[in-house]
């Protein structure tokens, strides 16, 4: 492995999405990672479907290449000795289970630190470890309304929407992901490892940006503008002759070229429209003609015009679609594994692109318990004591 974090071990004992994401990124940028699965079930989302692909759910595998499976069942005490020795040899730790449950366990961060104080513990859960709301339980959906998302997501009229992604799951794992990073480059200087606490209401909260920029300069409460941007005008899609097109007129230059793209070169010295500032406030006046003017071409002959402009726009597209532009295929954005059950499995790629120390999507997602047997050996196991842990159910 030639990425960054090659060299690294991850103790991933997380599930479902926002752990797994966070220690994917990891493993794609060459950190080893092995993932601590419940023996007979492992992570919930292998159930997830459908669609899956013969016994493996397309949403597990989306998520978990790059790892090693082991069965671990760390609550009795002999499944808490291995994962001890798992994790005296591990760079990081990542889990999450609610604010306590490991404490309970006596492998929270208090005791591990203790035990290992290079060992860097990362926390993800809805709310973080402290604070009056750390026990309640975090979902995407509910953080996605908790957090606000929703309030500004679809039509002004109508109740509020779910980004079609786990957005708030996924922010948090990025954000773990790069907390963990951070932790190791200062432990390099410190020798110390430092817990990592990550809450989905956070992260939530720090995606607001502008929206809570604008509450907190007028007090008022950002509302929903269904496809509108909230301070940019315009910034959104329209129909065309055969499709959906979104532009986006970012500054007042822009919307001079667009102007005349779009043959209404006349809108570009309306006074109403000079500044973004005098668009948002004839917003109502500005837009019907620009409606019209894109139902007479196509999405094609759309995008011709304004990319020669120098406009940014996009066609409004299905997953299929662009999962099949050209663009991914060239920057390796689409990845092929063999996975030992489902065959020939395709992948999202590593968006990071570094020149020196590449990411790299290098082994399909683990079938359940794959690696069990290796990395007990790797970690002191001999095979009868192996086999006792089996017999036991521990593994």
């Amino acid at each position: 492995m030639t990425g960054p974090l090659a060299g690294f071990t991850i103790l991933d004992l997380t599930r479902v999405l926002s752990g797994p994401y966070c220690t994917m990124v990891l493993a794609d940028l060459g950190a080893r990672v092995i993932k601590v699965e419940h023996p007979g079930k492992g992570d919930d989302t292998r159930h997830w479907g459908p669609p899956f692909v013969g016994v493996e759910s397309a949403y597990f595998l989306s998520i978990n290449r790059n790892k090693e499976s082991v069965t671990l069942d760390f609550k009795p005490p002999a499944g808490r000795d291995v994962l001890e020795r798992l994790a005296s040899r591990a760079d990081v730790l990542v889990e999450n289970f609610r604010p306590g449950t490991l404490d309970r366990a006596g492998l929270g961060w208090e005791a591990m630190h203790r035990r290992y104080p290079r060992l860097i513990y990362a926390s993800i859960s809805g709310y973080g470890q402290t604070g009056p709301r750390r026990d309640e339980a975090g979902y995407d959906a509910v953080m996605q309304a908790e957090g606000g998302l929703m309030s500004v997501t679809g039509d002004a009229d109508r109740p509020g929407y779910r980004l079609g992604v786990a957005i708030t799951d996924m922010v948090a794992g990025l954000y773990c992901a790069q907390g963990i990073t951070a932790a190791l480059l200062a432990r390099e200087r410190s020798g110390a490892g430092q817990r990592v606490d990550i809450g989905m209401l956070d992260t939530t909260a720090a995606l607001l940006t502008y929206q809570a920029a604008n509450f907190f300069t007028t007090g008022q409460t950002p509302l929903r503008q269904g496809n509108r941007h909230a301070t940019i005008a315009p910034y959104e899609p329209f129909t065309t002759a055969d499709g959906e097109i979104v532009v986006a007129v970012g500054n007042d230059q822009i919307w001079t070229r667009f102007c005349h793209a779009i043959g209404l070169p006349e809108m570009a010295g309306d006074a109403r429209f000079t500044t973004n500032k005098d668009r948002m406030a004839n917003y109502e006046v500005m837009r019907p003609p620009i409606d019209r003017a894109f139902r007479t071409a196509t999405n094609t002959q759309w995008v011709t015009r304004l990319n020669a402009a120098g406009v940014a726009n996009g066609e409004v597209r299905d997953i299929g679609q662009m999962l099949d532009d050209p663009q991914l295929a060239a920057r390796d954005m689409i990845a092929t594994l063999m996975h030992p059950t489902a065959g020939a499995t395709r992948v999202i790629g590593a968006p990071i692109k570094l020149s020196a120390t590449p990411a790299s999507v290098r082994t399909a997602p683990p079938i359940l318990g794959q690696h069990t047997d290796a990395v007990l050996a790797e970690f002191g196991y001999d095979p009868d004591e192996i086999a006792a842990l089996k017999t036991s159910r521990i593994v």
